[in-house]
């Protein structure tokens, strides 16, 4: 028996949470791993983030820039396109739905609506 797959559930979480990030200000790779494990998601890395930042940057909904670091090379930060920011809104809203759905299944069915059949578990 397999174990439960946590990949699957924060698949398309993972993107949300970046552009989440990202709206609150610009940043690069490794202050958004810090924040995302800072919010518990502990076993984000690099190998994890980059490829995701790249997928955003490709559908249009992050820009990168460089910007000179006080500590070293110039660093890649990922800014917001106007794209993007239509999309975070559109998965905050999804994911608020889903979330409400998901604490209400967990909490005990939700009654029934009217003209629904509810299962009764046979």
């Amino acid at each position: 028996m397999s174990g439960f797959d946590r990949s699957q559930l924060r698949k398309g979480t993972l993107e949300g949470c970046i552009l989440q990030i990202i709206a609150r200000a610009p940043n690069y790779g490794y202050a958004i791993a810090d924040a995302l494990r800072a919010s518990g998601f502990q076993d984000v890395n690099e190998g994890t983030l980059y490829p995701l930042l790249l997928r955003l940057e490709r559908k249009n909904l992050i820009r990168a820039f460089y910007r000179a670091s006080p500590s070293g090379p110039s660093r890649k930060y990922y800014d917001l396109t106007e794209a993007g920011r239509q999309y975070l809104q559109e998965f905050l809203i999804a994911w608020r739905q889903t979330a409400a759905g998901v604490e209400n299944v967990l909490a005990g069915q939700p009654p029934a609506r009217e003209g629904e059949v509810q299962d009764v578990g046979q």
